[in-house]
């Protein structure tokens, strides 16, 4: 072979080299990540007093096992490891250790309740683990300076608490009001909010409070003592056993107020069929997603998207649970953010993609709900719709309300 001529066959060599050690130099992985996978964590109460919410882990689950028969996300299986911690912050501190100290996932995805996240707020922000869209509304989840590693997803609990406060001013300015919570910051987020929108009518509206543990085996003895206090309104603002407990005994001694239900139980399926259909009428929430009995969506194409979806990878599923609407739509987003990390797959880029969305539009989201988050704003959710129950389905009250 001639010098020029081996020259050349070196320089392709060598180029070729250098493009492939590029390539590979461009991929970027922490523990959990990989050229074949990338491993997820959560922890759900697949048992306990907040059990209903364990199909958000069923069908995330189903969407995740959807994605890998496409392919995976940039050609990367989701390894998802869905554990239970029975809705108690000391086992949700367990099962977190293990997920991220031997497993070693990428990420915490999901993880649902407010005393069961904050269990683990520092230790994640302190291992610099993403602690992404956990499920619950709590205001301390937008602290992107102290807590740059944990972000939340749903509509905060003191703003909608804010929204409903502002509906009883509008249609009840001489309302008097019980207010049933859980004993946790999860009722606290939601009491202050209430208290901060009704502002100096605060004192003179709220007429009784009562609390209940998590672990209760009823309200009997709450709603008894709020019917008591001679209240017209009733803010039911309960995890979806409770609150459906607390429809049926108001129903059942005969007290009629106006209720508010927190957004956390607004199923129709979990929550009201539970409780009795005819004894939810004329109950208000607040929405972000479309709900699967409200006949507006019978043709929607997000809605039939997600009914196929269910059809085919998550049969057992209820379609009434609005829950499972809500899951797949934080799975959606999950998969939108790693997909968004290309070959980057570290524990800084999955928090900065997910503190860069712009405008996401979930397909079963209300029309005009886009998620929207930035460095110093990692709420994305800030729009709901009141919504009133009807006997079947949840009618709307007015248009969508920004936060």
């Amino acid at each position: 072979m001639s010098i020029p001529r081996c020259l050349a066959s070196f320089c392709t060599i060598l180029g070729l080299t250098v493009a492939t050690s590029a390539a590979i130099a461009q991929k970027k992985y922490d523990p959990g990540a990989s050229d074949a996978e990338i491993k997820i964590g959560q922890t759900l109460p697949y048992s306990g007093p907040a059990s209903a919410y364990s199909t958000f882990g069923k069908v995330e689950a189903a969407y995740f096992r959807k994605i890998n028969d496409e392919g995976g996300i940039n050609g990367r299986k989701i390894v998802f490891l869905s554990l239970d911690d029975s809705y108690s912050p000391p086992k949700t501190v367990e099962a977190t250790r293990r997920l991220v100290e031997q497993e070693q996932v990428l990420l915490m995805f999901g993880s649902l309740g407010t005393p069961q996240n904050t269990a683990v707020h520092a230790y994640m922000n302190a291992h610099k683990v993403p602690q992404l869209f956990v499920f619950t509304g709590a205001a301390k989840w937008n602290d992107p300076q102290n807590h740059p590693w944990t972000m939340g997803l749903q509509i905060n609990y003191q703003a909608e608490a804010r929204i409903y406060a502002k509906h009883i001013l509008q249609t009840r300015p001489n309302a008097k009001i019980a207010v049933l919570s859980q004993n946790d910051d999860f009722g606290k987020d939601y009491l202050k909010g209430l208290k901060d929108g009704l502002g100096d009518n605060a004192g003179k509206m709220i007429v009784a409070e009562a609390t209940y543990e998590a672990t209760d085996p009823s309200v009997d003895s709450q709603i008894i003592q709020l019917q008591g206090s001679g209240a017209d309104v009733f803010m039911n603002m309960s995890l979806p056993k409770t609150a459906a407990q607390a429809i049926r005994k108001a129903y059942d001694i005969s007290w009629k107020p106006t209720q508010y239900l927190s957004a956390v139980s607004f199923s129709v399926g979990a929550v009201l069929t539970p409780a009795g259909l005819d004894k939810s009428v004329g109950i208000i929430s607040g929405v972000s997603g479309k709900d699967p009995t409200d006949p507006r969506w019978a043709n929607d194409a997000g809605m039939n998207d997600w009914r196929a979806f269910m059809k085919k990878y998550y049969p057992e599923g209820d379609l009434a649970d609005g829950n499972n609407v809500s899951g797949y739509a934080a799975a959606r987003l999950m998969v939108h953010v790693l997909t968004q990390c290309g070959d980057n797959l570290t524990h800084e880029n999955v928090m900065r993609q997910a503190a860069s969305l712009k405008d996401f539009v979930a397909p079963t989201a209300l029309p005009g709900v886009k998620l929207n988050t930035t460095p110093s704003d990692f709420a994305p959710t800030k729009m709901m719709q009141l919504v009133r129950f009807d006997g079947r389905t949840w009618v709307p009250l007015g248009d969508v309300l920004g936060l």
